[in-house]
């Protein structure tokens, strides 16, 4: 069984896995991150070479089922999946964390994409917290008369925008130290991924309290249909039960 991992979920899901005596599950890692956190069991490091190396890949290693638990926004990785186990002939998946919900108190504005929220960021505020990871970052190079603050976990790929300042941080980050570092730079909007999860769902009970508004990039669709899981649970069950019925 392949694994897409680097998140929490793929952590989790080979942890569950891994004193099975009759599932043999290789988690891939893609290798963008220099400190990842390591999951147990069997790991590879790095890309397939699009669908088509990657279904060249499963043939060549016997896999028989794969679950995509990479970031939900992790798209062309997702979608490179999804054409290589149909190019294979076998079971595909992917494990999500839910979305996080919209509560009493929030402010949120809603972004197609991070060209949307470029758009957007310059007619909310003039002291943007950017935080949506180290890719992306360039979608926002072209705005100008705004202060950027950047958060991600390495240096963002890509051109910057011409005025920020950049943090290097990995969470979980916790409500009292993100409403400081908001207040301290003068924060007026964030931008954020609906990534969900508990890592940094801190920076939205902060901008809450802040009464800041926040703008909030849409998730990408998932392959057209392709089964989805929000529990590392059930994800780990279902590559369990696509064992079972090999053997059956």
């Amino acid at each position: 069984m392949l694994v897409l991992g680097g998140t929490g979920e793929g952590r989790e899901v080979a942890a569950r896995l891994a004193d099975s005596s009759d599932l043999d599950v290789v988690t891939s890692l893609a290798g963008r991150v220099r400190d990842p956190r390591w999951p147990e069991g069997e790991v590879r490091v790095g890309g397939f070479g699009g669908a088509e190396g990657l279904a060249e890949w499963l043939h060549e290693n016997s896999i028989q089922a794969v679950l995509d638990a990479t970031h939900p926004f992790a798209a062309r990785i997702t979608a490179n999946a999804h054409q290589a186990a149909a190019a294979c002939s076998i079971p595909f998946a992917i494990c999500r964390r839910p979305p996080w919900p919209q509560r009493d108190g929030d402010t949120w504005l809603p972004a197609r994409d991070l060209d949307h929220a470029a758009e957007l960021v310059p007619t909310l505020g003039r002291r943007p917290f950017l935080t949506i990871g180290r890719q992306g970052v360039s979608a926002f190079a072209g705005v100008h008369g705004v202060d950027f603050l950047i958060r991600s976990i390495d240096p963002p790929s890509g051109e910057m925008p011409e005025s920020s300042t950049l943090i290097l941080a990995r969470g979980p980050f916790d409500v009292e130290s993100e409403v400081a570092l908001m207040r301290r730079h003068d924060i007026d909007v964030v931008v954020t991924k609906s990534s969900g999860g508990d890592q940094t769902y801190a920076k939205i009970v902060a901008a809450r309290a802040l009464k800041l508004p926040v703008v909030m990039v849409s998730r990408p669709l998932a392959p057209t249909g392709a089964h989805t899981f929000d529990s590392p649970d059930t994800a780990a069950q279902w590559l369990e039960s696509v064992r079972g019925s090999e053997h059956g």
